[in-house]
């Protein structure tokens, strides 16, 4: 199936991969078929949610947990039973991303992540019930934050001045 996008032209796409956002995304309810694309850069994290209904409509997308390791997420029985999720290895996690102008301010959803059955291929966007995380996560503070832990312990011995282990 062809379809004509605005950030990558006119592609092929496999009408199996078209994923049902049922109730569409918030703000975007009446779009409801997306594709997912991969980035030609294959060492990139980063996806494309492309709508197949508006050309002008696509989402960055990247898995949070790349992001943000320590990232836990509860889905209600309502989200499971939607979805049609039968098996935990079936769910994607995706969470979009916002890059602004000033590129270092780039941000992440982490409040309210796409969950999508890849089996099944649907999906939704949930927002989380918990403080924790915000609807603009900053990517480069997040990445200096887990370099500076996984360097807090450079010597490796036991109870010595350098690790609180």
């Amino acid at each position: 199936m062809l379809v004509n996008t605005k950030h990558f032209g006119e592609i092929e796409v496999d009408e199996k991969g078209i994923i049902d956002f049922r109730g569409g995304l918030p703000g975007f309810e009446k779009i409801k078929k997306y594709i997912l694309l991969t980035n030609s850069d294959k060492e990139s994290p980063f996806k494309w949610l492309q709508s197949i209904e508006e050309k002008n409509l696509a989402f960055a997308v990247i898995d949070p947990f790349v992001i943000k390791k320590d990232y836990d997420i509860e889905v209600s029985d309502e989200t499971v039973e939607n979805l049609d999720i039968e098996n935990l290895k079936d769910v994607m996690v995706l969470s979009i991303v916002v890059i602004p102008e000033d590129i270092s301010k780039t941000s992440i959803n982490l409040k309210a992540p796409l969950i999508i059955n890849v089996n099944r291929k649907k999906g939704m966007q949930v927002i989380l019930d918990t403080d924790l995380y915000t609807v603009r996560h900053y990517i480069v503070e997040e990445l200096r934050k887990q370099e500076v832990i996984e360097n807090a312990c450079t010597d490796k011995e036991e109870r010595s001045v350098h690790c609180n282990k």
